[in-house]
């Protein structure tokens, strides 16, 4: 149990530090840039995104550290976490893509590809930790919804 707990611990200070890092990188182009650009209707308000990425980097944390406590030898446990570990990295990609760079096109294409590794690594999850894989699918869900948000600002813009 306190394995387990180390290892969430861990990777849900990890998932945090990933986004924390990712809008504070790209937060003066948050205020400047994306407040200029055409949105949908659907567009959320900017307050909300904050408090929904922070629950969603806690549930991704949790997810990876009850694989992670499974056991890292496990090649199984392995490739889960690669998963893992390549869609947080794409992750934060799209932020520096999208806000750093205010590129929405690449941004889709970043996007898109974090999909898929998205859905891998629920694979690979529930194979190694049923609840671990539940616990991605709001995040699946969110960045779904970030897709068609990011589309729709390419296509406006």
């Amino acid at each position: 149990m306190k394995k387990r707990i180390y290892y969430i611990t861990i990777s849900v200070a990890v998932c945090l530090l990933i986004g924390f890092l990712s809008g504070f990188a790209t937060q003066s182009s948050i205020d400047d840039w994306y407040v200029t650009l055409n949105k949908p209707s659907f567009n959320p308000p900017n307050w909300i995104f904050a408090p929904v990425w922070t629950a969603l980097y806690i549930m991704m944390g949790i997810a990876a550290g009850l694989v992670w406590a499974r056991g890292s030898y496990h090649v199984w446990v392995k490739t889960a976490l690669y998963h893992f570990g390549f869609q947080l990295l794409l992750n934060a990609l799209w932020s520096i893509v999208f806000f750093g760079f205010q590129n929405p096109l690449m941004a889709l294409f970043v996007i898109m590809a974090l999909l898929v590794l998205i859905v891998l690594t629920i694979k690979w999850f529930k194979v190694v930790h049923k609840l671990a894989a539940y616990l991605m699918i709001p995040y699946f869900l969110w960045v779904c919804f970030a897709t068609v948000l990011n589309y729709k600002i390419w296509e406006l813009n």
